[in-house]
């Protein structure tokens, strides 16, 4: 069985599918240098305002890229990887105050596969109703 992704090739995955980020996930990796475990949902709402600027222009294939891993992690990676591609992705995806690009949360729909698209619904439906997002 192939390994898990784990939490510190999460970002650099999403780096591969958007350079862009590149600047930003190295200065975040200068200023959390010796920290067992930095704080990755931090480097999550940045990648996602990042995400926000990516359609602004109307570059959907870097958006392509970016959600075909935001799968991968939903899909292969360790529990806390999991969390954070729901919690720390989508759920920020859905947040209006990280889209300071001037996009929506649904423009971004389209994008998901499968999968993530299943976890986007879980954050709608545990804001919407308070259900709380599992897996199933």
């Amino acid at each position: 069985m192939a390994s898990k992704i784990e939490a510190p090739e999460m970002v650099p995955l999403l780096v591969e599918a958007s350079p862009g980020f590149a600047e930003t996930w190295n200065q975040f990796q200068v200023e959390w240098a010796g920290e067992q475990l930095p704080p990755y949902y931090s480097a999550l709402a940045d990648f996602v305002r990042h995400m926000s600027h990516l359609m602004a222009s109307g570059d959907e294939a870097t958006l392509l890229r970016i959600f075909s891993v935001i799968e991968r992690l939903h899909i292969e990676g360790t529990r806390y990887v999991r969390e954070a591609a729901t919690v720390g992705l989508l759920e920020d995806l859905q947040n209006m105050n990280l889209h300071d690009a001037g996009t929506s949360p649904k423009q971004f729909e389209r994008f998901l596969l499968p999968v993530s698209a299943r976890y986007w619904r879980k954050v709608e439906a545990f804001w919407a109703e308070g259900k709380l997002i599992t897996d199933d």
